[in-house]
């Protein structure tokens, strides 16, 4: 089961604190450069994490990054970058696709 969430307009705050989180330059840069205006966070066990980035990123036009917590060897939350149409898009079909696995097992 994942836990999904949206924050749309991330004050710059929230910008900080995630670009201490996030690995991945590119998507370092797009947050100093305010260059995001959604962010969807999912937060799983690792096999559907990145079953997740896969489905967001083939669905729409967005960045993924893994969020490091406390334990950065362990992927357990990713960051859906990009517009705010863009993100709920991708949101939309991961939890299609949640659905979907569901209904399978």
């Amino acid at each position: 089961m994942l836990t999904i969430k949206i924050l749309n307009s991330p004050s710059k705050g929230t910008m900080r604190i995630l670009q201490r989180k996030v690995c991945d330059d590119q998507i370092k840069e797009m947050l100093q450069d305010e260059k995001v205006r959604a962010i969807g966070l999912v937060q799983g066990s690792v096999a559907d994490v990145i079953m997740a980035a896969d489905v967001a990123e083939k669905a729409s036009n967005v960045e993924i990054s893994e969020i490091n917590g406390n334990c950065p060897q362990h992927i357990t939350m990713i960051g859906i970058f990009g517009d705010i149409a863009a993100v709920n898009e991708a949101i939309n079909a991961i939890k299609t696709w949640e659905k979907e696995d569901a209904t399978k097992k």
